[in-house]
């Protein structure tokens, strides 16, 4: 089966998350993915723990379903790789900081020269211009800067580390595949490619929906625990008796009335509509008393016969044995190099017509260096030259 991408062809240059997670989207929805990685100095992310079978379990997901060339793009003879890769690999996916691509020969306006229709992704941190475009960084460093940080926390904590990479992932890799696929649509039209400049800081900046729209609008600045939805009201979580969360997010009447019935307090419904602070602070108060009176078990019990926008907060072990998640095939199991399988999360996208099972787990480095060459038409000798001369890897 083919999926709804597979006439896409694109050389990925990156490496760690955004970019990896971002062309892993593609390849599981069918484009064929060439990584291209330095044979000195592979991808960090192939050293980070845990490993399974020696193998990086964070590197076998995100690199699934990709080919892997090792080249030295220092070498002036993997230009000419580059160059016949672009007859038929017009998009580019790098995450390099501004100026590296161009010192190396590879920027846009020279590889446009070659393909007109090449599509150029490039995902920074910062962008391709301002202050700030050479200055190193990471996810927390993103959130900082763009005013998420400010209101994510608790006035009496500050502000709280993320379990998932926000930036990263929110800012640079689904932005990143939005504004390529819109890539791929406009060119259809024109016949031409474009290059994209995809900031993770301006992106995730752009996440503040609705903070960000009362400030810009009103003059309402966001901080800890002062809007509705980052604990400022009663939607929040609350402590279990045996010291377990529970998740409230009650907003509509209906459910505030449906979750105080449940609790046995249904006059403090009246005080989920009042959206003083001090109202809301007293009702999550009395909310806290209530949840404390039962274990964990016995609140989830309660709350699954009830449809009032309460749930557990689950560890990741509990999230994969939950219904909902198994009925949704959120886990798939990818075959190994040697025949056996590793067990991975699965593309969450689903399509009527289905996408093509998972071809393999990311690729040891330069893995498919000799068939990617010679799919380019480089002879046997030519190709054990490049090898000797460590162009390829």
């Amino acid at each position: 089966m083919q999926g709804p991408l597979a006439s896409l062809k694109v050389l990925d240059f990156s490496t760690l998350l955004p970019g990896p997670f971002a062309s892993l989207l593609l390849a599981d929805m069918g484009a064929e993915v060439l990584r291209i990685e330095s044979p000195g100095r592979p991808d960090l992310l192939r050293a980070l723990p845990p490993h399974d079978q020696g193998v990086s379990a964070s590197h076998a997901y995100l690199n699934r379903n990709k080919r892997s060339l090792a080249l030295d793009l220092k070498q002036p003879a993997a230009l000419e790789i580059i160059k016949r890769l672009l007859g038929d690999h017009d998009i580019l996916l790098e995450q390099f900081r501004p100026g590296v691509m161009e010192r190396l020969g590879l920027g846009y306006e020279a590889l446009m020269v070659i393909n007109p229709r090449l599509i150029y992704v490039s995902i920074t941190g910062y962008g391709q211009t301002g202050p700030y475009k050479d200055r190193a960084g990471h996810d927390i460093n993103y959130l900082a800067l763009a005013g998420l940080a400010s209101q994510t926390g608790r006035v009496d904590s500050g502000p709280l580390p993320l379990g998932i990479q926000a930036a990263d992932i929110a800012g640079g890799s689904l932005h990143g595949v939005i504004g390529l696929l819109a890539a791929v649509i406009a060119r259809q039209h024109t016949g031409l490619g474009q290059h994209l400049d995809v900031s993770m800081t301006d992106c995730v900046f752009s996440l503040h929906a609705m903070a960000g729209a009362g400030y810009l609008a009103c003059g309402v600045e966001p901080g800890w625990e002062r809007q509705m939805l980052n604990g400022g009201s009663f939607y929040d979580y609350y402590r279990t008796r045996d010291g377990r969360w529970m998740s409230v997010g009650s907003l509509e009447p209906p459910f505030m009335q449906a979750l105080c019935d449940a609790l046995g307090r249904p006059e403090l419904a009246a005080l989920g509509l009042a959206p003083e602070p001090g109202q809301q602070q007293k009702l999550k108060q009395q909310l806290q008393a209530e949840f404390e009176k039962h274990d964990f078990a016995e609140i989830c019990a309660l709350f699954a016969r009830v449809d009032a926008c309460v749930e557990p907060v689950l560890s990741l072990e509990e999230a994969l044995e939950h219904p909902q998640l198994q009925a949704r095939e959120l886990v798939t199991t990818v075959p190994r190099s040697d025949g056996s399988s590793q067990a991975q999360m699965a593309c969450p996208l689903k399509f009527s017509q289905g996408l093509p099972e998972p071809r393999h787990i990311g690729a040891k480095l330069g893995e498919h260096t000799d068939q990617v060459l010679e799919e380019l038409g480089f002879s046997d000798e030519r190709i054990a030259q490049l090898r000797g001369d460590r162009v390829v890897g």
